[in-house]
């Protein structure tokens, strides 16, 4: 081989190598790639996944924070109308911790509330026993702020309500109107009628000036029932007990809040209309078609007019014109704009613990039958007459169709023993 030759040789040799090099880096470089492409996807789906954890379990938490604010509804209307949550579990726990049976009236106030709030919410005293105790705020937090969210739906639902009920039942020469509660209050003679102090006669001129210029012996208070409260809206001196909370406002203020505005139009005679809670409790769908609503008393699972139920309501009308049934009512009648406990000379928070004590704390055994009686007459002017549910067992099993079934089992086995 010559020089030139071997020369030849030697470089495509090397071109070969190079070749084969190159070639081989490519292959490695192509295998690469997609193993890098691979690690970066995992990267991401490995991201997705903990950000889609990260937005359910901020989900959750906003539905359970919805779930107390939906639950806490109920707090104001028929467990506390001013007393905070932490003052109810205080109190239950201090009777825990001490031993000393001597309590006052408002310690035994506060412990009926908390015994009311147990039943209205049975899931509080242990969900509030397993929480951490941030948890344990945040929940009393929405739980206080469903509560006074709903006292605010009630008085904007009341407001135009109770204006159009006085305007309709009393035909006054000024209507009341809804969006002006500065033409409310005493200056108003339908409305000042029916703030009037049950001890007073509205009637006499100068019980009317007397009141409206706040003069010694006429200012008003929250140791007087307003008279809207009774029956008639009129009260007999010698009996002040007669004919209270019986008051045609008063009653449909509550139907208006408790089971809906349209049955607050029926409040006439001694409740012998039909059940409403089954009534609305069959009607899951309309004819058409639509889900039927649940009216509050179905979704907080009321079946009985309670005391404190009742003062609320009271309250709400007095501050709107009348005062929650007590309370509710007051706060609609009257000119105060905005929920206070103080309004003038006129204590909310002393109006509405009157009410509530005059249901419980009866003074003796006929005082406490008399409100049993009352209560119940509530009952059935806004839920019906439905008793099923108090039937015992001994009476269900008395009854005809019972009894029948008993009869013809017991020919069969007569007739089966037989040869």
């Amino acid at each position: 081989m010559s020089q030139v030759e071997g020369s030849m040789s030697y470089v495509e040799d090397q071109q070969n190598e190079g070749s084969t090099s190159h070639t081989e880096g490519r292959q490695d470089g192509s295998d690469i790639q997609p193993q890098q492409s691979q690690a970066a996807v995992a990267h991401m789906q490995g991201l997705q996944k903990r950000r889609i954890a990260q937005l359910e379990e901020k989900l959750e938490a906003l539905e359970q924070t919805n779930w107390y604010a939906a639950k806490g509804r109920a707090i104001r209307r028929v467990v506390a109308l001013f007393d905070s949550i932490e003052d109810l579990v205080a109190e239950n726990d201090r009777r825990y911790d001490d031993d000393d049976q001597d309590t006052t009236v408002d310690q035994d106030r506060l412990q009926i509330g908390y015994t009311t709030l147990t039943r209205t919410l049975p899931w509080f005293h242990k969900k509030g026993a397993e929480m951490e105790y941030d948890e344990y705020l945040h929940m009393v937090k929405m739980l206080r702020q469903g509560a006074d969210g709903a006292r605010g739906d009630d008085t904007s639902k009341l407001k135009t309500l109770v204006s159009e009920w006085v305007n309709r039942e009393f035909k006054p020469v000024s209507p009341i109107n809804h969006d002006d509660k500065h033409s409310r209050g005493f200056a108003h003679d339908v409305c000042g009628r029916l703030l009037c102090p049950a001890e007073l006669d509205w009637d006499n001129p100068e019980v009317r000036t007397g009141i409206r210029h706040r003069s010694d012996g006429y200012i008003v208070t929250d140791l007087s029932f307003p008279t809207f409260l009774y029956d008639k809206y009129t009260a007999d001196p010698n009996n002040f007990e007669e004919g209270l909370f019986k008051g045609k406002l008063l009653i449909q203020g509550y139907k208006a809040v408790f089971t809906s505005p349209s049955s607050a139009k029926d409040v006439e005679g001694d409740g012998g209309g039909a059940d409403i809670i089954s009534n609305n409790r069959r009607a899951k769908k309309s004819f058409s078609g639509i889900k039927v609503k649940k009216h509050v008393a179905q979704i907080i699972h009321m079946d009985k007019v309670t005391p404190r139920s009742i003062a609320y309501i009271a309250c709400q009308e007095h501050h709107l014109f009348l005062a929650v049934l007590l309370f509710l009512h007051r706060f609609a009648l009257s000119s105060v704009t905005s929920w206070r406990s103080m309004d003038g000379d006129f204590d909310y928070l002393q109006f509405w613990r009157s009410i509530v004590d005059f249901f419980e704390k009866a003074p003796g055994r006929e005082a406490h039958r008399r409100i049993e009686r009352l209560l119940e007459w509530w009952t059935r002017k806004v839920f019906g007459r439905n008793r099923r549910g108090e039937l015992s067992d001994a009476a269900k099993a008395n009854m005809s169709v019972n009894a029948l079934a008993r009869q013809r089992e017991r020919l069969d086995d007569a007739a089966f023993d037989s040869p």
